[in-house]
């Protein structure tokens, strides 16, 4: 069986029984341990699974975003760790973007008394408390609104990103996996892609609950990505396999 041939089936096996470990693909397929686990590297690095502890699963496909009010109320303590890391990255006098997300907003919180910096985002959320909270500069983008999570997306909103030299970006993610970040909205597509075309540097910030999931529109690539700041509940293989994209993965501890 050739490997083509062999990860194909592998495929089958894991959206036939969705999760299948390392020794009964090698049974399966007659082949050895190191050659199931050579497949598995390739599959897991082009986004068409995951690799667990022992085994694999298939990836799990997001059909549609929570609302801003759903994810607010979601994981929570990893975002604010997450928030407050990416805080103390930002330097003195710097033009960043925020992108939609209750992630970055936990960031926009930290930056209340950062007078020094212009803050770019496309977020009303964050900017309703950058308003009311903050001394920093802003510019909201404007754009398509998207009621759900209160932002605006679209063409619009990636041709005003492209207008902007920005020093940072931290973009954010409703679901991401070895083969980059992933959205099932496809007006958000143009938008992070923007922000990463527009800034000397780009960061995702995203808590763990994200990754090893899918959906319908690829945005990124993780190589897109200087680095990416998660939280400390990410499994180990999932960090063994970013490292792999070549941008420096940090865990955020609790």
């Amino acid at each position: 069986m050739i490997p083509l041939e062999r990860q194909d089936k592998i495929l089958a096996l894991v959206a036939d029984m969705d999760a299948i470990s390392i020794t009964e693909l090698a049974r399966r397929l007659q082949v050895s341990h190191m050659t199931v686990r050579r497949d598995i590297r390739k599959l897991e690095g082009e986004g068409r699974l995951l690799a667990v502890s022992g085994g694999v699963r298939s990836m799990q496909r997001l059909q549609s975003e929570p609302s801003h009010l759903d994810k607010t109320q979601m994981h929570s303590p990893e975002k604010q760790a997450i928030g407050s890391y990416a805080a103390l990255q930002i330097p003195l006098h710097s033009c960043i973007y925020l992108d939609a997300g209750t992630t970055t907003l936990a960031l926009a919180r930290q930056l209340g008394q950062r007078h020094d910096l212009l803050v770019v985002t496309n977020d009303f959320a964050i900017s309703d408390f950058l308003i009311s909270n903050g001394e920093c500069r802003m510019l909201h983008t404007g754009g398509m609104l998207c009621r759900e999570n209160r932002s605006c997306v679209g063409e619009a909103t990636a041709q005003a990103l492209r207008n902007i030299c920005i020093d940072i970006a931290f973009v954010s993610a409703s679901c991401w996996n070895t083969g980059g970040l992933c959205t099932p909205d496809e007006n958000k597509v143009a938008v992070k892609r923007a922000a990463r075309e527009a800034s000397g540097k780009c960061i995702l910030l995203s808590d763990s609950s994200k990754y090893g999931k899918v959906a319908t529109w690829r945005a990124l690539a993780l190589s897109d990505f200087d680095e990416i700041i998660t939280d400390e509940h990410l499994a180990d293989h999932g960090r063994d396999a970013l490292q792999q994209s070549g941008a420096r993965v940090v865990m955020v501890p609790l």
